[in-house]
């Protein structure tokens, strides 16, 4: 029996509506590019590649054939610009809104930047796209949300106290689509990411993610940091899984599933050190020093909670949500990629 999403991929092949993806240029955004061009679907993308690249274009282009290629339409444009906003919402089906100014270290140093970013920029979006009278607006919501709230695995109905200017942003877009939904009867859906790892996912720079950055560190031999005594945990997400839950949740049909925010993850916790050693062995048969490297541990990172496990049984039960990579699983498929990318 199909699953869902299977379901939902059938359907896409066989109609064409128009997607917009704010952030294309971005890991997430690429990755949600190459997937509905493969699914036949007219995709706007709006993008000012602050975080994001034309080399990610460059390799959806070579993925996808000819013609699926020309049912893209790029916009380059800034979401803290109202007009870019109008412009890229016109004649849209669903809004997958992934463009915002990410990273907690880099909120803490330039927080007046990530509210112009990630709360500014997002408002902008939100009235852009319900004056377009969009079906759904989708968005990338965030795990830093619960704070400090010390229960897990983490449910959404109960968070705590942000930790860091990055959170607070997050929060207030689940604030702002809770009153567009009550005051506009505007639908949105927002997916609280835990972790996002895979293919595209930039290891260079300052704020690079701890996946791609050790495969880089792996890979070159370089030192690798881990924060803290390396018993932090995490719940990782392989991509392939958070394009199935943004997906879903643009076309979900279920009126209870929409106005609400979900959990995008796996439903695994694995401590940075275990996620040292699946890396590593990844990286052993291309690079045979990489056996007898040895992580080098520092002060734990400000606003980083030590524990973080999602329970996705909301978003699969309102949305058909059934993630299918472990974080193994996902650095098996992503291995190649970073190899050739670090």
């Amino acid at each position: 029996m199909p699953t869902q999403y299977e379901e939902l991929a059938q359907h896409l092949q066989s109609r064409q509506y128009t997607w917009l993806i704010t952030g294309v240029a971005g890991f997430i955004g690429s990755n949600l590019l190459e997937t509905l061009l493969k699914l036949e679907q007219k995709v706007i993308g709006l993008d000012n590649f602050s975080t994001g690249f034309q080399h990610n274009f460059d390799e959806v282009r070579s993925l996808v054939s000819a013609e699926q290629w020309r049912f893209f339409t790029f916009i380059e444009g800034d979401i803290r610009d109202k007009d870019v906003c109008r412009e890229a919402c016109q004649d849209v089906d669903y809004v997958l809104h992934q463009a915002a100014l990410g990273s907690v270290p880099r909120s803490i140093e330039d927080p007046i930047t990530t509210n112009e970013n990630n709360i500014s920029g997002f408002l902008n979006m939100l009235v852009a796209a319900r004056d377009a009278e969009v079906q759904r607006f989708v968005y990338a919501a965030s795990s830093s949300t619960y704070g400090d709230h010390p229960d897990l695995p983490k449910v959404e109905e109960k968070i705590g106290n942000p930790l860091s200017p990055y959170a607070v942003t997050k929060l207030v877009n689940e604030l702002y689509t809770d009153v567009f939904a009550r005051t506009y009867n505007f639908r949105t859906i927002g997916l609280r990411y835990f972790n996002i790892f895979g293919q595209r996912q930039d290891p260079n720079g300052a704020y690079a993610a701890v996946i791609p950055k050790w495969f880089a560190g792996l890979i070159n031999n370089e030192t690798v940091f881990i924060n803290g005594d390396g018993e932090t945990s995490r719940d990782f997400c392989f991509i392939e899984n958070a394009v199935q839950a943004n997906l879903l949740a643009a076309t979900a049909t279920n009126e209870d599933a929409t106005n609400q925010v979900y959990n995008v993850a796996f439903g695994e916790r694995t401590s940075l050190n275990e996620l040292y050693d699946y890396i590593k062995e990844r990286v052993e048969p291309s690079n045979i020093t990489a056996r007898d490297a040895k992580p080098e541990y520092r002060d734990f990172r400000a606003g980083d909670v030590r524990h973080s496990l999602a329970d996705i049984s909301k978003a699969a039960k309102l949305l058909g949500y059934a993630p299918l990579f472990s974080v193994k699983e996902g650095l098996d498929k992503a291995t190649e990629w970073y190899l050739d990318n670090a």
